[in-house]
């Protein structure tokens, strides 16, 4: 009984465990929690094959939403290369987001930099 009990507690802590990785980290899947475009906030992760091959990047709005976009139908690449996202991520200067939703995909489609306060 008592290894019953304890291999019990064990899967309620791996459970609970899971769930605050799960709705912590992850980007919200309904898309009432989907703010609209565009949205302010500071990228937390990049998810890249190398400078020239970002392909997502994970942003925490001020309200502490992680929003994760996808980048294949960024159109201003050049005036803000995708690559520049790590500077941000490094230096936690928060980036302006305009975006679409397809599906359950939030689609990039311009990047700026937010000015800095006076």
């Amino acid at each position: 009984m008592r290894r019953l009990l304890a291999a019990l507690a064990v899967a309620v802590a791996l459970g609970i465990g899971a769930l605050v990785i799960v709705t912590r980290g992850s980007p919200p899947e309904n898309p009432a929690t989907i703010p609209p475009s565009p949205v302010d906030g500071v990228v937390v992760r990049v998810d890249s094959g190398g400078l020239n091959a970002v392909r997502s990047f994970t942003l925490r709005t001020t309200d502490g939403t992680q929003l994760k976009f996808d980048l294949s139908q960024l159109q201003n690449g050049t005036q803000f290369p995708p690559g520049h996202l790590t500077e941000h991520a490094a230096t936690a200067q928060p980036i302006h987001v305009d975006f679409r939703v397809e599906g359950s995909t939030l689609l990039a489609t311009r990047l700026e930099d937010v000015p800095a306060s006076p």
